[in-house]
Order: C-alpha cells, then sequence, then structure tokens
C-alpha cells in the first residue's frame, strides 16, 4: 500500500504537482488543504479542510506536500513548509519520471522537480523549491531554499541562486554567477548579476 501524502494549497500549481505526483507513482492522494477551499474537488481529489485542519489530518497521514505557487513571494510556501514540518509530516522530494535527475545532485526535502526538467551533475536544490516544466539546472549550480526556478528556465553552471529566489520563464542566467538575497529574475531576462570572484 502507498504511503499518503496531504496536498497544502489547492490552485493551479497543485494541478500540475497532481500530475507529477500521480506519474511518479509512490504516494496516494489523500486529498487537498486549502486556505479558502475552492470546490469539492480538483482533478478527481477531495478537499480534507483548510489549513487549520493539517493538525486533525496528521493522525491519519504521515506526508504532505506544499503545493502553494511561488511568483513575488517565497513566504506562503515557507509558512506552510515550516507549520507542516512542526506537525510532525515528513515532507518528500517528488520527482517527475520525465525529468532527469544526476545520482550526482542533491535535492533537498519538499521540494518538486517536474516533468522535463533537468538536473545535472552536482547540482544541488535546496528544500521546498519548485523547480518547473523544462526547467535547466547545470553542472555546479546552487538553488538556495524556497525558490521557485519557472518553466524553461535556464541555471548555468556554477550560478548560485539565493534563497526564496523566482527566476521567471525562459529566464537565463549568465555562468557562475550569483543572486543576492531573495531575487526576482523577470521572465525572458537575460540575469549576468553578480560573479563569484
Amino acid at each position: 500500500m502507498k504511503p499518503k501524502l496531504i496536498l497544502i494549497g489547492g490552485g493551479g500549481h497543485c494541478a500540475s504537482c497532481i500530475d507529477v505526483i500521480e506519474q511518479e507513482g509512490k504516494f496516494e492522494i489523500a486529498g487537498i488543504v486549502d486556505k479558502d477551499p475552492c470546490g469539492k474537488e480538483l482533478l478527481g481529489y477531495r478537499f480534507l479542510g483548510k489549513d487549520d485542519d493539517l493538525l486533525s489530518l496528521r493522525s491519519s497521514c504521515n506526508f504532505a506536500l506544499i503545493t502553494v505557487g511561488q511568483i513575488r513571494s517565497p513566504q506562503a510556501r515557507i509558512r506552510l513548509f515550516e507549520h507542516a514540518k512542526s506537525l510532525g509530516y515528513t515532507l518528500p522530494t517528488i520527482i517527475s519520471p520525465r525529468a532527469y535527475v544526476s545520482r550526482h545532485a542533491f535535492v533537498g526535502t519538499g521540494s518538486i522537480i517536474m516533468h522535463d526538467a533537468l538536473v545535472n551533475a552536482r547540482a544541488t536544490i535546496g528544500i521546498n523549491c519548485i523547480i518547473n516544466t523544462k526547467a535547466l539546472i547545470e553542472h555546479d549550480a546552487i538553488v538556495g531554499d524556497h525558490c521557485h526556478i519557472s518553466t524553461a528556465a535556464v541555471i548555468n553552471g556554477g550560478v548560485e541562486v539565493g534563497s526564496g529566489s523566482f527566476v521567471g520563464s525562459n529566464a537565463v542566467t549568465k555562468e557562475a554567477v550569483v543572486t543576492k538575497g531573495s531575487a526576482f529574475i523577470k521572465a525572458g531576462s537575460l540575469f549576468t548579476g553578480h560573479t563569484n570572484d
């Protein structure tokens, strides 16, 4: 029997996560909690209640995943991640079978690697990150905790992305640059940042 997994956040990003979780096949989705449940179900999965119900749900489920999206600020994802941890939930790493993650890379707990993403050798992904569809994390790159690397974004070799950062769709970083703090890199942009030198 597969372990049960509660999804925390019931919007559009949650729907994408559901597809990845179903394809990976390691967990049974128990249902969804949301601060404001928008309906009775999402893609066939029931809304179990609000965020405040996570404590009562803990007795029947050991695993949870943050499925709230992140654009302007990581604060909602950070708050929910820390709350779930404080209640004793295990936050697993989810990797699409259509993604490639090098065995020489590291992916932190609570992070999700979406379809067709590529995480190359010696790359490090922090906790509670979104590596979205078709994103590329090149060799020796470091993506800090609570980051969202959007669809088809390219993080080149040796780049350090600061914790809480957002990298927009189709954005590209120059190699070996560093973002300062919680960076916001616009979609389609070239980030030349700060070098390590």
